[in-house]
């Protein structure tokens, strides 16, 4: 009783300082505007271990299923184009992390904001959370449109990606088409983190497989029955993001237990909701942006070193890209333990229930290093099966694919604890610190080590090229990056230790 009460109190002086702030008044307590009080309050009191198994599961899965976009649309343009399908995925890439990092930054700021004004229990601002991040969607979807579909912009995109003469055209009809449908990634992925506030995180999982399985189907029909190729991949994956957008707005304008309906007033903009998405939104849109510079360095360093290759500029950027994708896809488990975690943490660091906050930490960690172990165990069991899948049949080409995706995931056991540290930063209010740990592995160490080890990396040892010293780099970075947080949370660990003994008082 005394820490629920504790926990009314922190609420209480929540909404006091927003009113001093010029917010407005509620018109009913938290508690009393609140559906499914318990399952909130639960978090400051239920068993963590319980609570991270049950969060975490459908958020791994459906990160999973996010990241089985691009794993899809590569298989099948493997299997049927070739290395020229593969060398277009690894193309495109920079682009349509561009195209996430805009989902991320109205999804996320959005759903954060939401999920705020939710535990305020002012529904009314959570709905207009909704509406304004769709009506932001529908603008940058219009600017994404108009981009896609100039000619000279295209090139010079293309020509920063490192596109070749023989994957130029391919590249570009792919990029186009996702481009035109790029409303339909916004709601299937981005509004749909909405659902997981509204308290619905298994519908929200179903949505996005539900996207998942009509973008297979229509692969296999449009790429392998149809032999559309590159071009009916990207189809068959609006047709997956359509079946999301549908099912996420069905959730929001249909279905009656839905505690934040879509109202067609919600749409109209609200220029201090439109500021604090953005706001929110902006530490995941750098992050998908260092990965977007890291695309960039890359396939241009691939173009340079590939040539000087026996396996060339587009055998490397296949291989490259066949090994980026399989280590994005064992990574995105290990983001999903760590967004799981971020609702126990904020919650119990408001609640000021400090000694929580570090065994949900600490439990994160043990979990996302155990997926971690798993991925990379399964990476050095079953490289040849899982190359296969690809469509890469050429035996040096396999055989560089190969090693240069074990020695690229040789750090991987201990890259759950960086991502992990770095997302307990912006789930306790400390998005300087999170953006700086988080942007650590792709800009401040990967895109130098990328540039400087392929000059270095054959003086020092002549049997490696500078084409292998490009995934040599990854295993360095992601070193230097957990070396980072480490010495982050171990002042973090004495931070909290101050504010559990009153020694430090923080304003939340």
């Amino acid at each position: 009783m005394e820490q629920q009460n504790g926990t009314e109190i922190a609420h209480q002086e929540k909404e006091s300082e927003a009113v001093g702030n010029g917010a407005a008044p509620k018109t009913a307590s938290p508690r009393a505007a609140r559906q499914g009080g318990d399952k909130v309050d639960r978090m400051g009191t239920g068993s963590i271990p319980k609570l991270i198994v049950e969060f975490a599961i459908p958020s791994i899965l459906g990160m999973v299923v996010n990241a089985a976009y691009n794993i899809i649309d590569s298989i099948f343009m493997g299997q049927a184009v070739g290395e020229i399908g593969l060398s277009t995925a690894t193309t495109a890439m920079p682009l349509m992390t561009l195209f996430m990092a805009l989902a991320m930054l109205v999804g996320n700021g959005g759903n954060a904001l939401a999920a705020l004004r939710m535990g305020e229990g002012d529904r009314t601002a959570a709905q207009r959370c909704l509406g304004n991040t769709i009506t932001l969607g529908i603008v940058i979807s219009v600017f994404v449109f108009i981009f896609t579909q100039i000619p000279p912009l295209m090139d010079v995109v293309l020509g920063i990606s490192g596109a070749t003469a023989l994957d130029w055209e391919y590249s570009r009809v792919f990029i186009q088409i996702l481009g035109a449908g790029f409303i339909f990634q916004i709601i299937g992925m981005g509004v749909n983190n909405f659902i997981r506030t509204a308290g619905a995180p298994t519908r929200a999982l179903v949505t996005m497989v539900v996207g998942a399985v009509f973008c297979t189907l229509f692969n296999f029909l449009f790429v392998i029955v149809m032999g559309l190729g590159v071009a009916g991949s990207a189809l068959a994956t609006l047709c997956g993001q359509f079946a999301s957008c549908v099912c996420v707005m069905w959730y929001f304008l249909v279905t009656k237990s839905c505690p934040m309906h879509l109202h067609a007033r919600s749409l109209r903009p609200d220029a201090e909701t439109i500021r604090r998405i953005l706001a929110l939104g902006l530490a995941s849109f750098v992050m998908q942006i260092g990965m977007t510079v890291v695309n960039l360095v890359l396939n241009n360093l691939l173009n340079m070193y590939g040539a000087m290759s026996p396996i060339g500029a587009e055998g490397a950027k296949a291989s490259i890209g066949v090994v980026g994708r399989i280590a994005m896809f064992t990574v995105v488990p290990l983001i999903g333990v760590a967004i799981a975690i971020q609702p126990l943490e904020g919650y119990n660091y408001g609640a000021r229930l400090y000694k929580r906050v570090r065994k949900t930490l600490w439990d994160g960690v043990i979990a996302a290093t155990i997926l971690a172990v798993f991925c990379w165990a399964l990476v050095h069991l079953f490289p040849v099966q899982i190359i296969s899948f690809f469509g890469i049949t050429d035996p040096n080409l396999r055989d560089f694919t190969i090693f240069a995706l074990q020695v690229q995931l040789m750090m991987l056991p201990f890259v759950g604890f960086q991502i992990v540290v770095s997302n307990y930063f912006q789930a306790t209010g400390q998005p300087i610190k999170s953006i700086f740990l988080s942007l650590t592995r792709q800009i401040l160490f990967l895109v130098p080590l990328y540039i400087a080890l392929p000059l270095l990396l054959p003086v020092w040892f002549p049997q490696y090229t500078g084409l292998d010293a490009l995934y040599f780099a990854v295993p360095v970075a992601d070193f230097l990056a957990i070396f980072t947080a480490l010495v982050f949370i171990l002042v973090e660990r004495r931070r909290l230790h101050k504010l559990e003994t009153g020694e430090l008082e923080v304003s939340i």
